[in-house]
């Protein structure tokens, strides 16, 4: 018998794979990859600090430890590289900016960014930096493709990936244990991202979803190596002549599709970052599963103690889903306590029966 199945094949479901197999806990993912293309789009950016109130992202401290040493034992283990640590780039457009930034340098964020102010220099000429501009530390990006690829590939090989859409109504609950087609586990964790309001266990959970488009442009002009450059967006390197950029954020169309409106919005925050020539190679669009306090919602089901949710990891999923697969495990196996600023537990008012 399983120790779990886990529904969903994005970034919460393969780290949280990866977590349980560390443990010598078997699973099997069921996923159809098509269902959903958020993780597959995204950025995959962690960055360190909140640029609208000048203050640490939550738990950065420690988050960012267990985020490296996850992402680069998993490039080992996978056998590809998708793990790459940049600088951010953040332009000034005003005194009282640049003097708040030396500040905040020189005491709770001297950890995260650089109290030395940058001037740009040749290599920055396509960008629209109007004197100076300073540089946040342990940042960077996971390529989410080739990650979620490689993932899959792996889960090919050891035969742990059924692919298909799950059918809540397939799955059979007794105490001790959860059927799906004939596949028997002691345990069942939902990993689905804003799909979960399909799923009838967990769809009073609260999430806030939001729709984000991003794209991905060549130019011969830009020259940006390894640093993502942020004026109220994103542009960075991916391969050659290949950047990518983003993002929108949409709370009224929770669809995958690209539009018009979402196109338009990404070239204006790219004419604010730079003068420089591009083509749109490709535009994208995915629903990220963020929640209404925009902290995880993980735990265990209000009823049915065998069933699980691991969801609402929003846009900086990328940074936090490591710290708390590792958190829900040490929960199941050891009994430690969940946070409680992510368990579910703290919305099982909305549950109805």
């Amino acid at each position: 018998m399983l120790d779990f199945l886990i529904v969903g094949n994005g970034l919460a479901g393969n780290v949280l794979a990866f977590y349980l197999r560390n443990q010598n806990l078997n699973y099997q993912l069921i996923s159809n990859s098509n269902l959903s293309k958020c993780s597959q789009i995204a950025a995959g950016i962690w960055n360190p600090i909140v640029f609208k109130r000048m203050t640490k992202s939550w738990k950065v401290d420690e988050l960012l430890p267990e985020l490296k040493q996850f992402y680069t034992n998993a490039e080992k283990l996978l056998g590809a590289n998708f793990y790459t640590e940049r600088s951010i780039l953040k332009p000034f457009f005003s005194e009282e900016e640049k003097t708040f930034w030396i500040k905040k340098a020189k005491s709770d964020l001297n950890n995260y960014i650089e109290a030395e102010i940058k001037m740009p220099d040749k290599n920055l000429k396509k960008f629209i930096i109007p004197e100076s501009y300073g540089v946040v530390k342990h940042s960077g990006n996971i390529q989410m493709s080739v990650f979620l690829e490689a993932c899959e590939n792996f889960h090919k090989k050891t035969k742990s990936l059924l692919q298909e859409t799950f059918d809540h109504k397939e799955l059979k609950i007794t105490e001790n244990e959860v059927e799906y087609k004939n596949i028997k586990a002691k345990n069942i964790i939902f990993c689905e991202g804003y799909l979960v309001k399909d799923n009838p266990f967990f769809n009073w959970i609260p999430l806030n979803p939001v729709k984000g488009e991003t794209l991905e442009i060549s130019s011969k002009e830009i020259d940006l190596e390894k640093d993502i450059f942020n004026r109220n967006g994103f542009i960075f390197k991916l391969d050659n002549e290949l950047f990518k950029v983003g993002a929108t954020y949409n709370w009224s169309e929770l669809n995958e599709n690209i539009s018009e409106k979402g196109l338009t919005e990404l070239k204006n925050k790219l004419q604010q970052m730079i003068s420089a020539t591009y083509t749109v190679i490709k535009h994208e669009a995915g629903v990220r599963p963020s929640s209404i306090d925009r902290r995880p919602i993980i735990g265990k089901h209000p009823i049915h103690k065998n069933i699980f949710v691991f969801n609402g990891l929003g846009t900086k999923g990328v940074m936090i889903a490591p710290y708390f697969a590792k958190n829900f495990v040490n929960f199941y196996l050891n009994k430690e306590v969940l946070n409680s600023e992510i368990n579910v537990e703290r919305f099982y008012s909305k549950y109805k029966g």
